[in-house]
């Protein structure tokens, strides 16, 4: 394994070339005030988002993915979480804004796909009326066109028969169904900006390959940018453009989707692609686990975060932080004192 970084850069993950910037975040940090002292839950976070593009994100559970997408949105309690940074959405700055500022911008232009349909979507109130909410009073649309344009939605989203699942109540459809009245709300507004938090939890995979090719289309059909947050590697291998690893509430490596799978660097990215399942495994093999477990955000050891769990640990990576440098690859990055070898050299 190579000791030595190719070359040094700010912690920013840089957007498709030519792309006009859409979200520019800048040091992000959330940290959420606990029993336990100071919880870091994103920490020092940078990345630019162009226009129609697609970024994965991607990292464990604990990884801080959620809550950047969340404080992008500007959702999370206010009087126990303090945020720095910034966060600038075509130009204007969200942190710190007011709510009635952000109110402003929800829907119309930036809206959220979160994890559990069931949980989203309020259970004593027809579909359709849920949607009519957003376009009544983030549009200003009559009763009429509201409806109208709710079956619009429906059937944009691929739900059979919208008129009769615009009277239904949300535990009357099933899980893919709900997940597609969610999206249908998120698109309410026309947004330019989507953020996706595991819009496939809990669904089957059938149903999943659904939702994500749902999304595809629509992203392309409404020439939104979209990022994707998931767990699985697998969802963002041929749906996004860049990917970004989180650990920690860090990141830890970003770049190009192909170049990031087929020449990741941190060992933390390599170990997160063994833990998927391979069709080419034989029968009953075991699944991979990353060994030990992600660290406490309220008590993060010294250095790098993910050395207690690195088989290429060394006594520099328990004790200093690793920066961000780049590869000769424009815009691939990763944060590790004892890298793997570049594509081409020998795999360890």
């Amino acid at each position: 394994m190579s000791a030595t970084p190719e070359r040094t850069t700010s912690a920013t993950t840089a957007p498709v070339a030519s792309e006009p910037v859409l979200l520019s975040v800048r040091d992000l940090t959330t940290t959420f005030a606990t029993n336990a002292g100071p919880l870091r839950a994103v920490d020092g976070v940078s990345f630019d988002l162009g226009r129609e593009e697609v970024l994965g994100v991607v990292g464990e559970s604990g990884s801080g993915k959620t809550v950047l997408s969340r404080t992008i949105m500007g959702l999370l309690a206010r009087s126990r979480v303090t945020v720095s940074g910034s966060v600038r959405l075509d130009g204007v700055e969200i942190v710190g804004a007011s709510e009635n500022a952000m109110r402003q911008l929800w829907s119309t232009r930036v809206a959220m796909v979160f994890q559990d349909p069931m949980t989203s979507l309020n259970p004593v109130m027809r579909v359709g009326h849920q949607i009519d909410e957003v376009l009544r009073v983030r549009l200003g649309l009559s009763r009429t066109a509201a409806r109208a344009r709710s079956l619009e939605l429906l059937s944009l989203v691929g739900i059979p028969s919208p008129a009769e699942r615009y009277r239904a109540y949300p535990g009357q459809l099933s899980g893919g169904m709900r997940q597609r009245v969610v999206i249908a709300i998120a698109l309410a507004g026309a947004p330019a900006l989507l953020l996706a938090d595991e819009p496939t939890t809990g669904l089957d995979v059938t149903i999943q390959a659904q939702i994500l090719n749902l999304l595809d289309d629509l992203t392309a059909r409404l020439h939104m940018s979209v990022v994707l947050v998931t767990h699985d590697l697998g969802v963002v291998a041929t749906r996004t453009s860049r990917i970004m690893v989180m650990y920690a509430g860090r990141v830890v490596e970003s770049g190009p989707t192909a170049d990031v799978f087929a020449d990741h660097r941190m060992p933390y990215t390599r170990a997160l692609l063994e833990c998927s399942p391979r069709v080419s495994n034989a029968p009953h093999t075991r699944l991979a686990a990353i060994p030990g477990r992600p660290p406490n955000l309220a008590a993060l050891p010294a250095g790098c975060s993910f050395a207690p769990r690195c088989a290429y640990a060394t006594e520099r990576c328990h004790r200093e932080v690793p920066a961000l440098v780049e590869t000769t690859t424009p815009g691939h990055q990763y944060a590790c004192w004892n890298p793997l070898p570049a594509r081409g050299g020998p795999r360890p």
